[in-house]
């Protein structure tokens, strides 16, 4: 083989292999992590976190995601803005749904894209509660898991919405940990400010919305959207909270993902 049908032979092969990357491997090979930050607790909550589903058809990889979420059995599954893109993927986020036990409790949070998608909060938070499910705008829930209860405190929208921590910290028992679910982490800054006088005991942030850059080239990602702050991907803590960013499920714009392959997330808390 000549050295210039070598060359064109291996930057073909490339192409293709960042092509099948690109368009497949990362986008709907799911990259399950998972972190124990109980501290050495006995009793221990398992929490699933999806982000940014984006979802507007059913593929094979949301079944089998589904399955794993079944199978792991977690005490609650959190689902961080950005379900769908606009208001006529409500019913295929049902279905997707109804794919996972009913049994498991679900907290979601609406994300700028549903809110530009024209999604009617009302018929969103219906159908969650379909599905064992409570929408948070703004608002708290006490999660009993046997013999411990948890806050789960939900956020509206930092780019679409009225994202108001002190309101949504409502009456909360202060004695217990706290979860907050958060769509954009720049709102992470004003989460800790707020807390700093409120003195909840807040044990993780989560939220997604940057889809961990979507393409990015040796690690760094070329561009986050607006409402990102300082925050990419992965774990950020300081003395006040521990944030983790999720890259999410979905894509945003382009149907791809370079270096930032889709994630789902376990938690034992």
């Amino acid at each position: 083989m000549s050295r210039r049908k070598f060359l064109l032979t291996f930057f073909l092969g490339s192409m293709g292999l960042v092509f099948l990357d690109s368009f497949w491997l990362e986008r709907y090979i799911i990259d399950w992590k998972e972190f124990d930050i109980s501290e050495g607790s006995e009793n221990k909550i398992k929490l699933i976190h999806l982000s940014d589903l984006h979802i507007n058809s059913i593929k094979s990889f949301h079944k089998t995601m589904a399955e794993r979420i079944n199978n792991e059995r977690p005490d609650a599954l959190f689902v961080t803005g950005d379900s769908v893109n606009s208001k006529r993927g409500v019913p295929i986020l049902d279905a997707f749904l109804s794919m996972i036990d009913y049994d498991i409790p679900k907290f979601a949070i609406m994300g700028n894209v549903d809110y530009t998608g024209r999604v009617n909060s009302a018929t969103l938070r219906e159908t969650y509660k379909k599905h064992n499910g409570k929408l948070l705008i703004n608002q708290n829930h006490k999660l009993k898991v046997r013999d411990r209860t948890v806050n789960i405190v939900g956020v509206d929208d930092y780019l679409c919405g009225y994202p108001d921590f002190l309101k949504a910290s409502r009456d909360l028992d202060l004695s217990v940990d706290t979860i907050v679910l958060n769509h954009c982490p720049a709102y992470r800054d004003e989460i800790d400010a707020i807390n700093a006088k409120l003195g909840q005991k807040i044990k993780l942030i989560l939220s997604g919305h940057t889809h961990g850059g979507q393409i990015t080239f040796f690690g760094k990602a070329i561009f986050t959207p607006h409402g990102s702050g300082n925050y990419v991907k992965g774990w950020y803590k300081n003395a006040l909270s521990s944030l983790y960013v999720s890259k999410g499920i979905g894509t945003r714009g382009l149907p791809l993902r370079f270096g930032s392959r889709a994630e789902a997330i376990i938690f034992q808390v």
